[in-house]
Protein backbone atom coordinates (compact mmCIF):
# COMPACT_ATOMS: atom_id res chain seq x y z
CA UNK A 1 0.00 0.00 0.00
CA UNK A 2 1.27 3.55 -0.71
CA UNK A 3 1.80 5.39 2.25
CA UNK A 4 -1.18 8.20 1.84
CA UNK A 5 0.38 10.66 4.75
CA UNK A 6 0.11 14.09 3.59
CA UNK A 7 2.53 15.47 1.36
CA UNK A 8 5.40 16.87 2.92
CA UNK A 9 4.85 15.40 6.10
CA UNK A 10 8.14 14.49 8.12
CA UNK A 11 9.18 13.62 11.75
CA UNK A 12 13.10 13.44 10.88
CA UNK A 13 16.16 14.96 9.35
CA UNK A 14 19.21 13.21 7.99
CA UNK A 15 22.00 15.09 7.31
CA UNK A 16 25.71 14.45 7.08
CA UNK A 17 28.56 17.16 8.56
CA UNK A 18 30.80 19.03 5.89
CA UNK A 19 34.35 17.34 6.11
CA UNK A 20 37.62 19.26 6.23
CA UNK A 21 38.18 18.67 2.16
CA UNK A 22 34.73 20.31 1.42
CA UNK A 23 35.43 21.18 -2.34
CA UNK A 24 38.25 18.70 -3.13
CA UNK A 25 38.48 16.17 -5.68
CA UNK A 26 39.41 12.43 -4.97
CA UNK A 27 39.99 9.61 -7.10
CA UNK A 28 38.93 9.82 -10.85
CA UNK A 29 37.60 13.19 -10.51
CA UNK A 30 41.11 15.07 -9.65
CA UNK A 31 42.11 15.46 -13.12
CA UNK A 32 38.95 16.29 -14.67
CA UNK A 33 37.85 19.00 -11.79
CA UNK A 34 40.99 19.43 -9.44
CA UNK A 35 39.78 21.66 -6.30
CA UNK A 36 37.28 24.38 -6.12
CA UNK A 37 37.26 27.27 -4.32
CA UNK A 38 34.93 27.21 -1.40
CA UNK A 39 34.89 28.73 1.89
CA UNK A 40 35.37 25.85 4.55
CA UNK A 41 34.16 27.69 7.39
CA UNK A 42 31.11 29.50 5.64
CA UNK A 43 29.94 26.04 4.32
CA UNK A 44 29.99 24.87 8.01
CA UNK A 45 28.31 27.61 8.78
CA UNK A 46 25.79 27.56 6.42
CA UNK A 47 25.03 23.89 7.22
CA UNK A 48 24.36 24.61 11.11
CA UNK A 49 22.03 27.05 10.29
CA UNK A 50 20.48 25.09 7.90
CA UNK A 51 20.26 22.25 10.77
CA UNK A 52 19.09 24.89 13.00
CA UNK A 53 16.28 25.69 11.57
CA UNK A 54 15.14 21.95 10.10
CA UNK A 55 15.07 21.77 14.41
CA UNK A 56 14.27 24.71 16.03
CA UNK A 57 12.00 26.17 13.89
CA UNK A 58 10.18 23.34 11.92
CA UNK A 59 10.40 20.94 14.90
CA UNK A 60 12.43 17.93 13.13
CA UNK A 61 14.03 15.30 14.99
CA UNK A 62 17.61 16.02 13.98
CA UNK A 63 20.27 12.92 12.98
CA UNK A 64 23.73 13.87 11.88
CA UNK A 65 26.09 11.48 10.51
CA UNK A 66 29.74 12.48 11.40
CA UNK A 67 31.74 14.18 8.34
CA UNK A 68 34.28 11.89 6.71
CA UNK A 69 37.04 13.74 5.12
CA UNK A 70 37.37 10.45 3.20
CA UNK A 71 34.27 11.16 1.28
CA UNK A 72 34.11 15.01 0.35
CA UNK A 73 31.15 14.71 -1.07
CA UNK A 74 28.94 13.09 1.37
CA UNK A 75 27.16 16.25 2.62
CA UNK A 76 25.31 15.66 -0.74
CA UNK A 77 23.77 12.76 1.56
CA UNK A 78 19.95 13.73 -0.44
CA UNK A 79 22.12 11.79 -3.56
CA UNK A 80 22.83 8.39 -1.77
CA UNK A 81 18.67 7.45 -1.27
CA UNK A 82 15.65 7.48 -2.40
CA UNK A 83 12.42 7.72 0.76
CA UNK A 84 8.87 7.43 0.44
CA UNK A 85 6.59 6.19 3.37
CA UNK A 86 8.70 3.09 5.28
CA UNK A 87 10.94 2.41 2.06
CA UNK A 88 14.43 3.79 1.45
CA UNK A 89 15.83 2.81 -1.83
CA UNK A 90 19.90 3.07 -1.85
CA UNK A 91 21.17 3.89 -4.36
CA UNK A 92 24.00 4.31 -6.95
CA UNK A 93 25.78 7.44 -7.51
CA UNK A 94 27.54 7.57 -10.96
CA UNK A 95 30.78 8.03 -9.18
CA UNK A 96 32.66 4.82 -8.07
CA UNK A 97 34.38 7.13 -5.26
CA UNK A 98 30.64 8.09 -4.16
CA UNK A 99 29.71 5.04 -3.62
CA UNK A 100 30.58 4.28 -0.15
CA UNK A 101 28.50 7.27 1.14
CA UNK A 102 25.87 4.77 1.50
CA UNK A 103 26.93 2.77 4.16
CA UNK A 104 26.23 5.06 7.25
CA UNK A 105 23.14 5.95 5.57
CA UNK A 106 22.25 2.47 4.98
CA UNK A 107 22.65 1.88 8.66
CA UNK A 108 20.65 5.06 10.02
CA UNK A 109 17.36 4.25 7.53
CA UNK A 110 17.89 0.63 9.12
CA UNK A 111 17.80 1.87 12.84
CA UNK A 112 14.78 3.85 11.40
CA UNK A 113 13.05 0.26 10.37
CA UNK A 114 12.78 0.98 7.40
CA UNK A 115 12.40 -1.04 4.75
CA UNK A 116 16.03 -0.84 3.02
CA UNK A 117 15.87 -1.97 -1.19
CA UNK A 118 19.83 -2.11 -2.61
CA UNK A 119 20.05 -0.92 -6.08
CA UNK A 120 23.37 -2.14 -6.58
CA UNK A 121 24.82 -2.71 -9.73
CA UNK A 122 21.81 -3.98 -11.30
CA UNK A 123 22.70 -3.97 -15.17
CA UNK A 124 24.75 -0.61 -14.83
CA UNK A 125 22.01 1.32 -12.93
CA UNK A 126 22.87 4.79 -11.52
CA UNK A 127 20.75 7.11 -9.99
CA UNK A 128 20.84 10.42 -7.71
CA UNK A 129 18.56 11.50 -5.25
CA UNK A 130 18.72 14.90 -6.78
CA UNK A 131 17.36 13.82 -10.04
CA UNK A 132 14.36 12.61 -8.48
CA UNK A 133 11.48 14.95 -7.96
CA UNK A 134 8.35 13.13 -5.84
CA UNK A 135 5.05 14.90 -5.81
CA UNK A 136 3.16 13.09 -3.54
CA UNK A 137 1.51 11.34 -6.46
CA UNK A 138 4.31 10.50 -9.24
CA UNK A 139 7.89 10.60 -9.62
CA UNK A 140 10.03 12.44 -12.33
CA UNK A 141 13.31 10.83 -12.97
CA UNK A 142 15.72 13.48 -14.67
CA UNK A 143 17.71 11.79 -16.36
CA UNK A 144 21.10 13.55 -16.76
CA UNK A 145 24.87 12.74 -16.26
CA UNK A 146 24.55 11.49 -13.21
CA UNK A 147 21.38 9.29 -13.48
CA UNK A 148 20.09 6.77 -16.35
CA UNK A 149 17.19 5.04 -17.57
CA UNK A 150 18.05 1.99 -15.43
CA UNK A 151 18.54 3.75 -12.13
CA UNK A 152 14.17 4.90 -13.54
CA UNK A 153 13.74 1.71 -13.80
CA UNK A 154 14.56 0.33 -10.58
CA UNK A 155 13.36 2.94 -8.67
CA UNK A 156 9.81 2.22 -10.59
CA UNK A 157 10.08 -1.25 -9.71
CA UNK A 158 10.51 -0.24 -6.40
CA UNK A 159 7.97 2.14 -5.96
CA UNK A 160 5.25 0.34 -7.76
CA UNK A 161 2.20 2.04 -5.99
CA UNK A 162 3.32 5.41 -7.99
CA UNK A 163 3.69 6.25 -11.30
CA UNK A 164 7.67 7.29 -12.40
CA UNK A 165 8.02 9.46 -15.60
CA UNK A 166 11.67 9.66 -16.89
CA UNK A 167 12.31 13.41 -18.53
CA UNK A 168 15.68 15.05 -19.71
CA UNK A 169 17.23 17.57 -17.45
CA UNK A 170 17.26 20.43 -20.20
CA UNK A 171 18.57 22.76 -17.82
CA UNK A 172 21.16 22.83 -15.16
CA UNK A 173 23.14 19.74 -13.62
CA UNK A 174 20.53 17.76 -11.93
CA UNK A 175 16.34 17.68 -11.85
CA UNK A 176 16.07 19.47 -8.81
CA UNK A 177 18.76 22.15 -9.94
CA UNK A 178 15.78 23.77 -11.79
CA UNK A 179 12.58 22.35 -9.77
CA UNK A 180 11.05 21.66 -6.56
CA UNK A 181 7.82 21.11 -4.79
CA UNK A 182 6.45 24.10 -3.25
CA UNK A 183 3.59 22.12 -1.51
CA UNK A 184 1.31 19.41 -2.14
CA UNK A 185 -0.07 20.97 -6.01
CA UNK A 186 2.91 23.35 -6.36
CA UNK A 187 6.24 22.94 -8.59
CA UNK A 188 8.67 26.18 -8.36
CA UNK A 189 10.87 26.29 -11.18
CA UNK A 190 13.61 28.07 -12.72
CA UNK A 191 12.26 30.54 -15.29
CA UNK A 192 15.14 29.39 -17.80
CA UNK A 193 14.53 27.85 -21.50
CA UNK A 194 15.72 24.62 -20.58
CA UNK A 195 13.75 23.96 -17.19
CA UNK A 196 10.96 25.84 -19.17
CA UNK A 197 10.89 22.76 -21.40
CA UNK A 198 11.22 20.03 -18.71
CA UNK A 199 8.47 21.41 -17.32
CA UNK A 200 6.43 21.30 -20.73
CA UNK A 201 7.13 17.19 -21.00
CA UNK A 202 6.43 16.67 -17.09
CA UNK A 203 3.22 18.29 -17.81
CA UNK A 204 2.58 15.97 -21.01
CA UNK A 205 3.41 12.74 -18.78
CA UNK A 206 0.96 13.62 -15.83
CA UNK A 207 -2.14 13.18 -15.31
CA UNK A 208 -2.32 15.25 -12.44
CA UNK A 209 -2.67 19.28 -11.88
CA UNK A 210 0.02 21.21 -10.26
CA UNK A 211 -0.11 25.46 -9.58
CA UNK A 212 3.27 26.05 -10.91
CA UNK A 213 5.31 28.82 -9.63
CA UNK A 214 8.23 30.71 -11.62
CA UNK A 215 11.48 32.20 -9.95
CA UNK A 216 14.00 33.98 -12.52
CA UNK A 217 16.99 31.99 -11.55
CA UNK A 218 18.11 28.12 -10.92
CA UNK A 219 19.42 29.42 -7.25
CA UNK A 220 15.67 29.92 -6.13
CA UNK A 221 14.36 26.75 -7.63
CA UNK A 222 15.51 24.63 -4.97
CA UNK A 223 13.93 24.41 -1.87
CA UNK A 224 12.31 22.25 0.97
CA UNK A 225 8.72 22.16 1.94
CA UNK A 226 7.84 20.42 5.24
CA UNK A 227 4.37 20.35 6.85
CA UNK A 228 6.07 20.48 10.42
CA UNK A 229 5.00 18.11 13.53
CA UNK A 230 3.18 21.75 14.45
CA UNK A 231 1.26 21.20 10.96
CA UNK A 232 2.33 24.37 9.99
CA UNK A 233 3.82 24.71 6.69
CA UNK A 234 7.52 25.76 6.11
CA UNK A 235 9.64 26.70 2.80
CA UNK A 236 13.03 27.06 3.37
CA UNK A 237 14.30 29.01 0.26
CA UNK A 238 17.55 30.64 -0.53
CA UNK A 239 18.08 34.44 1.18
CA UNK A 240 17.33 37.97 -0.71
CA UNK A 241 21.77 37.75 -0.69
CA UNK A 242 21.61 34.43 -2.99
CA UNK A 243 18.55 35.06 -5.59
CA UNK A 244 16.83 37.97 -6.76
CA UNK A 245 14.04 40.65 -5.40
CA UNK A 246 11.43 38.95 -8.03
CA UNK A 247 12.18 35.17 -6.59
CA UNK A 248 11.25 36.47 -2.98
CA UNK A 249 8.55 38.14 -4.00
CA UNK A 250 7.16 34.81 -5.59
CA UNK A 251 7.59 33.33 -2.41
CA UNK A 252 5.40 35.30 -0.44
CA UNK A 253 2.62 34.47 -2.84
CA UNK A 254 2.47 31.15 -0.98
CA UNK A 255 -0.34 32.35 1.75
CA UNK A 256 0.09 30.89 5.49
CA UNK A 257 3.61 29.55 4.46
CA UNK A 258 6.49 30.19 7.63
CA UNK A 259 9.02 31.33 5.31
CA UNK A 260 12.95 30.47 6.32
CA UNK A 261 15.36 32.15 4.24
CA UNK A 262 18.48 29.86 4.46
CA UNK A 263 22.00 30.18 2.85
CA UNK A 264 23.45 27.79 0.56
CA UNK A 265 25.87 29.44 -1.38
CA UNK A 266 29.19 27.50 -1.00
CA UNK A 267 27.62 24.31 -1.34
CA UNK A 268 25.90 25.86 -4.85
CA UNK A 269 29.61 26.32 -6.15
CA UNK A 270 30.06 22.83 -5.90
CA UNK A 271 26.49 21.85 -7.50
CA UNK A 272 24.68 21.40 -3.96
CA UNK A 273 21.32 22.75 -3.29
CA UNK A 274 19.31 23.07 0.05
CA UNK A 275 17.44 19.78 -0.85
CA UNK A 276 20.73 17.83 -1.26
CA UNK A 277 21.79 18.80 2.02
CA UNK A 278 19.20 16.74 3.84
CA UNK A 279 17.37 12.99 3.98
CA UNK A 280 13.47 13.77 5.14
CA UNK A 281 11.75 11.02 7.04
CA UNK A 282 8.26 10.75 8.47
CA UNK A 283 7.65 7.66 10.59
CA UNK A 284 5.14 8.52 12.82
CA UNK A 285 1.97 6.88 11.72
CA UNK A 286 -0.05 9.46 12.09
CA UNK A 287 -2.49 11.00 9.46
CA UNK A 288 -4.27 13.96 9.17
Amino acid sequence: MANMCPYGRFTHAVVRGIPETFGKAVGDDCGERGETSVDLAKAQRQFGCLTGALRQKVGLQLIEIPADPELPESWRIDDVAVIQGDTALITRPFKQQRRSEVEAVRKVVSELNLTVVEMGDSGGATLEGCDVLFTGKEFFVGISSHTNHRGAEVLADTFKDFAVSTVPVCGGARLRNICSMGGPETIIISNSEGAKKTLRMMEQLTDHHYEVLTVPEESAADCIYIKGPSKLDFLLHRPAEECSSESISAFQKLQDYTLLPTACSEASKLGGSLSSLCLLINRKLTYF
